[in-house]
């Protein structure tokens, strides 16, 4: 018996048939996929945009609809990062250390405007200018504080960017 399939030597109704029932894609997609349906995040609030990111649990934003429920404690369970607050030169350490111990493939989101640019603390002299500036960040979500749906939305938005990076497989900045 020969188990070799071309496609060529079938009629059209049967070409049809096959794109029909037959499911054709790569191992990186297919892990792209498990990994966009079940981001572990773990929360790094520093400020006012936590309590706006604790309100996405809550029964009205209902985080757990798209599966992000479950806030990580520890680094080494997560696999994003949401910073959510102003950031000083003094967490500034340890917000690169808990970084570096979550395992790869890792996202980082800011959210809020002093996560993303120093917000209205800008203009001191203890305040980091940006997340950016101690850790990769793949989604800035702006706001003073941004609310849940915002969240919602940049949580969408790193969704669509690890399809990204699995179809052209490198690393989107």
């Amino acid at each position: 018996m020969d188990l070799n399939l071309n496609l060529a030597d079938i009629t059209p109704e049967e070409q049809e048939e096959f794109k029909r029932n037959v499911f054709l894609t790569t191992v990186e997609e297919i892990k792209a996929w498990a990994r966009r349906g079940s981001i572990w995040p773990m929360t790094f609030g520093l400020a006012c945009c936590a309590i706006e990111m604790m309100a996405a649990g809550g029964a009205h934003f209902d985080i757990s609809r798209i599966g992000k429920e479950v806030f990580r404690a520890s680094p080494r369970h997560a696999d994003c990062m949401i910073v959510a607050g102003t950031v000083t030169k003094k967490m500034a350490p340890i917000l690169r250390r808990l970084y570096d111990q979550m395992p790869e493939p890792k996202w980082v989101i800011a959210m809020g405007v002093c996560a993303t640019a120093g917000g209205p603390y800008v203009k001191s002299y203890a305040v980091v200018k940006g997340v950016d500036q101690i850790v990769p960040v793949d989604v800035y979500i702006p706001g003073c504080p941004p609310n849940p749906a915002a969240l919602l939305y940049g949580l969408h938005k790193l969704e669509e960017k690890i399809r990204l990076e699995a179809k052209t497989g490198k690393r989107v900045m």
